[in-house]
């Protein structure tokens, strides 16, 4: 590829020169970073494996490969994405652009369309997508709504096999959280734990006084813990201040004593709770040790949309007061060309670009490069992902962009994914080749 140094196609040993790594994907103490969170280090590669990790030579050994300080990160992580709902755009049209007509559209389309080979066909191009950006990991969330469940959850057991070594998959289901008592519930949560997903859902119950939200949560726990199973939830999805799920959940999970991990995606009221209520919540969050996931292209894209009318506000959580009290904070991708969001390419730089601008995470950038690479990774129990570190696969993504600025100035700039140390092809498929599917 133009402007990079010739990478060899067989994986062969090679030494990457003057890489620019971001600290916060390090375990080792190169040296200081500079303003943008970089050093600059030499990479050895060895039969597909990192063998060496050291500060940049002063001039550059025989035979190296000169990165002229383009940056090197490890393969990305999606800790939240929709890949069965993935390209319905075409046939599934938002006619507002609001969340309500979203699930409207949504589930019109589900209801019609949404075959074994449909969701296949979609979830593998979503895949492919992901793989010529650098992905190595993914979550997704899997509508699992009556009958869609035993359909829906095959499939994702199928590619995730079919993936393996590619692309990691984890799957959580997504239904409302009331769905989980009585025997469909269940049913469901068995399901999903003879297929090693999370249990998951959305914690919104329409006119509740906070009596059937306890009794659901405690349902959620309830089955979370007999199956041994982690939790992933849509929370608060909304700019009213009323939606006020967080503190609950957390305050259930500490009841519970629950042993697994626990992730809460979006929580976007927080941002418009008043401030001593938002720091109350958010001690508790701390407390019961969950996890936040932000996803702020979509929430910004979706939240205070009203026609006519300019949106007031970014529709994104607190992130940096919750970074502050040391609650683990994640970015994903979300939703990728439905009535959610209409846009995306599965590329987690992409959406990390919009994050910084949205959220102001910059000014210094520090570790939040971390927040699309190692966190989801070590969060996701994938240690060997979203790091670079002697001794782990070479699954690399090689930039041209020396800085932040470069880097996130040009949407898909030039790039190689590395796999096992070896180029793999960067070409995104054509939608053209899901077109008989509208």
């Amino acid at each position: 590829m133009p402007g990079f140094p010739p990478i060899p196609a067989d994986g062969s040993g090679m030494l990457l020169h003057r890489a620019s790594v971001p600290a916060a994907m390090l375990e080792a103490d190169l040296g200081p970073a500079d303003a943008d969170g970089l050093v600059l280090a030499d990479i050895r590669i060895e039969a597909g494996r990192i063998a060496a990790l050291t500060p940049a030579a002063a001039t550059a050994p025989e035979g190296a490969l000169d990165l002229d300080r383009g940056q090197v990160w490890p393969g990305l992580v999606d800790p939240h994405a929709h890949l069965d709902k993935a390209h319905i755009f075409p046939r599934a049209v938002n006619p507002d652009g609001t969340h309500p007509g979203a699930v409207k559209a949504v589930a019109e389309d589900r209801a019609a369309h949404w075959s074994a080979e449909d969701v296949r066909r979609r979830f593998t191009f979503a895949l492919r997508c992901a793989e010529a950006n650098g992905v190595v990991a993914i979550r997704t969330h899997l509508d699992s709504h009556g009958p869609q469940a035993a359909l829906t959850w095959p499939v994702f057991a199928e590619l995730r096999e079919e993936w393996r070594g590619r692309i990691t998959l984890q799957a959580a289901g997504l239904v409302s959280i009331t769905d989980y008592a009585g025997e469909e519930g269940e049913a469901l949560a068995a399901r999903i734990a003879a297929t090693g997903g999370l249990l998951g859902g959305n914690t919104r119950i329409p006119d509740d006084n906070g009596e059937k939200l306890e009794a659901s949560l405690d349902g959620l726990f309830r089955q979370a813990i007999k199956h041994g199973l982690d939790i992933d939830l849509h929370v608060d999805e909304s700019g009213d201040p009323n939606a006020a799920t967080l503190g609950p959940i957390a305050r259930a999970a500490l009841r519970h004593r629950f042993p697994g991990r626990l992730t809460c995606g979006h929580c976007c009221s927080l941002a418009v709770q008043p401030p001593d209520v938002a720091d109350r919540v958010m001690d508790l969050v701390a407390e019961a040790g969950i996890t936040i996931i932000s996803l702020p292209p979509v929430n910004q894209y979706l939240q205070d949309r009203v026609p006519g009318r300019t949106p007031r506000w970014r529709g994104v959580t607190l992130l940096h007061e919750l970074r502050a009290r040391g609650i683990n904070v994640l970015i994903g991708g979300d939703n990728c060309r439905d009535p959610f969001y209409g846009y995306g390419d599965h590329d987690p730089i992409e959406t990390f670009t919009d994050s910084v601008r949205i959220g102001h995470l910059d000014k210094p950038i520090g570790d939040w490069p971390a927040a699309v690479t190692a966190r989801p990774a070590g969060w996701m129990g994938l240690p060997d992902h979203g790091r670079i570190r002697p001794g782990t696969a070479a699954d690399l993504v090689l930039f041209r962009g020396r800085s932040m600025d470069e880097l996130l100035s040009r949407r898909r700039g030039p790039r190689i994914v590395l796999r096992n140390g070896r180029p793999i092809p960067a070409e995104l498929p054509e939608y053209r080749e899901l077109d008989d599917l509208f």
